[in-house]
């Protein structure tokens, strides 16, 4: 079926006013990364029967497809409209049309959530090292502690040496294990930027009293500086947050804007059919498969913010986070408020019944067709990795340029 059209400044006036959209960018990963309006979300035509009930799940939303001149919209239409899905558009003129109207194209996947961290960083002056630098205070066994926030996969595969597991959204939660003496100077690392600011960013909104800082360019950086990296650690850091965490983490949540709700008030918010509602539930996987709230999908909280446009590809939609402890849920909810996300916590319901078992995991595409990022496994040339870095460094830039975002940093 050949479906309605929508022209890029209707698309655009519909991201400026906060109306939900999901504006699909129908090409494979590998094709998405190389340019996309900021904030398409990548799901390729091939796999809307695997992905598209999981990651819409208003079957009338207003879905807006494109490709760059494939031919995937139409075949894409069907396969939507067989799932139920009621509101189906085309972008009039595909990804050439977005871009003749002015409009700006982002490189790479994550995009917006990068440029977010960049915002930060540029706002808030995060602190950071380089590379040399901190291989200095690690040879000179300096009081550090160096918290690596990647998932443990990641870390796994390489990392600094040294460096403890405390994947994103633990951070406030195990800092105080971590680095028990207040005297330790925190060093926050991922694999290029974006979680490690987002990292240390926690850190010193929660008050923690240690020194915090980023590990500049995180393991890019380390290995453009001709530093050795440790494979195959399994050091992961413990619970125990420092004196006035949870308190601190939920008012950091409440200055960003982020609501409460009471079980009951969930309840109410989840029969609102005529809005997307996202239920992500931010724990650790094994304390997700342990027991876990009915409705909810597993997505850890740092990975959360890295990959939202995966997570939740309906922007405009609404997003109830939940979490035993409440801390990793309330700093989650209060960087996806800041990135316009309109986000709430679930204050309990971990009394009731719980669902047991392990976490929906959507199959992963074939390699082929993946973007192989700048920053994953030990055989990246430095070249790539420096375009890359730089590529970030211009993203405040070009989100001044693109104006739509309404991102704000408290």
């Amino acid at each position: 079926m050949i479906p309605l059209t929508v022209n890029p400044s209707q698309v655009r006036s519909m991201l400026l006013l906060r109306e939900e959209i999901a504006l699909l960018d129908l090409r494979h990963e590998s094709a998405f990364a190389t340019g996309h309006p900021l904030f398409a979300a990548n799901m390729a035509a091939g796999r809307i029967a695997l992905e598209a009930e999981t990651r819409l799940p208003r079957k009338d939303v207003p879905i807006v497809l494109y490709d760059a001149g494939e031919g995937l919209v139409a075949q894409a239409t069907d396969r939507l409209q067989a799932l139920g899905y009621t509101d189906v558009r085309q972008l009039d003129g595909g990804l050439q049309a977005w871009q003749a109207a002015g409009y700006e194209v982002f490189q790479d996947v994550n995009s917006y959530a990068k440029a977010f961290g960049e915002l930060v960083e540029s706002r808030r002056h995060t602190p950071s090292l380089p590379a040399e630098e901190v291989a200095d205070l690690i040879a000179s066994k300096a009081n550090i502690a160096v918290l690596d926030v990647r998932r443990f996969d990641e870390y796994a595969t390489m990392n600094i040496p040294g460096s403890v597991s405390v994947p994103g959204a633990e951070l406030v939660l195990r800092a105080g294990r971590a680095a028990p003496d207040p005297a330790t100077t925190i060093i926050v690392n991922c694999a290029g930027r974006t979680r490690s600011i987002i990292g240390a960013q926690s850190l010193i909104n929660a008050g923690v009293a240690n020194r915090v800082v980023a590990l500049r360019n995180g393991t890019i950086g380390w290995t453009l500086a001709r530093q050795n990296l440790e494979h195959g650690a399994n050091r992961r850091g413990e619970v125990g947050a420092f004196a006035g965490a949870e308190a601190n983490a939920r008012d950091v949540a409440y200055r960003a804007g982020v609501r409460r709700l009471r079980p009951e008030e969930a309840t109410a918010l989840t029969a609102q059919a005529h809005r997307t509602l996202y239920r992500f539930d931010v724990r650790s996987a094994e304390e997700y498969a342990a027991g876990h709230i009915a409705g909810f999908r597993h997505y850890a909280g740092g990975q959360l913010v890295q990959e939202i446009d995966m997570a939740a590809p309906v922007r405009g939609a609404r997003i109830l986070l939940t979490d035993d402890k409440g801390v990793r849920a309330d700093m989650t909810a209060s960087w996806l408020a800041q990135m316009g996300w309109e986000a709430c916590v679930l204050d309990g319901g971990y009394d009731g019944a719980l669902e047991v078992g392990p976490p929906q995991v959507l199959p992963k595409p074939d390699p082929a067709h993946r973007y192989r990022r700048p920053y994953e496994g030990t055989d990246v040339d430095a070249g790539a990795m420096q375009a890359y870095l730089d590529w970030e460094y211009g993203l405040v830039e070009q989100l001044r340029r693109d104006a739509s975002h309404g991102f704000f940093v408290i």
